[in-house]
């Protein structure tokens, strides 16, 4: 059963909202364990460069025509950094359900993920040009992950023009999880995911948008609100509906185009989206 993030909601308990999707896909946050060479084999996964091509299967490569790689039951060697958008478009709302709650099963149900598959975790806020540490790797990093989540405000507007992200130029092998509008002044978002996409991290953006936000289906005067500034404008929707739709769609292109680059996925989605479904489009996103 795929479920609404609205029908989650409901439940009003993060950690078993997580519990009900992980249990529904049980794939894995990266399709097989990255870890090292042990005694117990386990499991194949693809072979990647780098891997010894001792450990190759060639027995099952002259049957399939695959590299496939042996290996153990270890702990995976795989950094997986949640970073969520703080900024206050993230507070947008429709049919009951804001982007930043959505985020946070999402994330939450990633991160469950990856806590039975005993992954080093951690996660971040993007909030005001800055990177804030909402729970480190570590022990119970998943409990702390789920708080971290459960406490974010999203608030203020996303200004990187002076930002430094240090947080992100380690040399450790791993995949950023975003979530966040994209929503952009200028070009924000795009530079922030090209200043730290590189060969040893992947990058995985959710991007969170509203079917009105796509679609624009408003009709009458209608008072706008800039959930950032604070600023508000009243427009007849009808007036305005063929500029907004050809500029939604122009922008978005860019979108597509400016982030298609190695290591990063972008996977765009509604907020009436199942969880579930969007998580293994995600999955099947990283196997590619």
């Amino acid at each position: 059963m795929a479920h609404l993030a609205n029908d989650l909601l409901k439940l009003n308990n993060l950690q078993l909202a997580a519990k009900i999707v992980s249990d529904e896909l049980w794939l894995g946050i990266h399709g097989s364990r990255r870890s090292g060479v042990g005694t117990e084999f386990e499991q194949y996964r693809h072979y990647e460069p780098g891997d010894d091509p001792k450990r190759i299967d060639w027995k099952l490569y002259a049957r399939t025509g695959k590299h496939q790689v042996r290996e153990s039951a270890t702990e995976s060697n795989l950094h997986i950094r949640f970073v969520l958008d703080l900024s206050g478009s993230m507070n947008y709302a429709e049919g009951n359900v804001s982007r930043l709650q959505y985020a946070r099963i999402l994330l939450a149900s990633l991160a469950y993920l990856g806590y039975r598959q005993n992954d080093s975790m951690s996660l971040y806020g993007l909030q005001n040009g800055r990177v804030e540490t909402l729970a480190a790797s570590g022990k119970q990093s998943f409990q702390k992950i789920l708080y971290g989540l459960e406490k974010a405000q999203a608030a203020g507007s996303w200004d990187r023009q002076s930002a430094a992200f240090p947080e992100f130029y380690t040399r450790q092998k791993e995949v950023v999880v975003m979530a966040s509008d994209l929503l952009q002044v200028q070009d924000e978002w795009i530079q922030l995911v090209k200043s730290i996409a590189n060969p040893r991290r992947e990058i995985v953006i959710f991007q969170l948008l509203g079917k009105q936000e796509l679609n624009f289906e408003l009709k009458g005067f209608i008072r706008f609100k800039d959930l950032e500034s604070g600023k508000e404008l009243e427009l007849n929707a009808e007036a305005v509906r063929d500029t907004f739709q050809q500029q939604a769609t122009d922008y978005l292109q860019q979108l597509d185009e400016a982030l298609r680059i190695p290591y990063v996925h972008l996977i765009r989605l509604s907020l009436s989206d199942p969880i579930a479904p969007v998580i293994r489009t995600f999955l099947a996103k990283r196997k590619a």
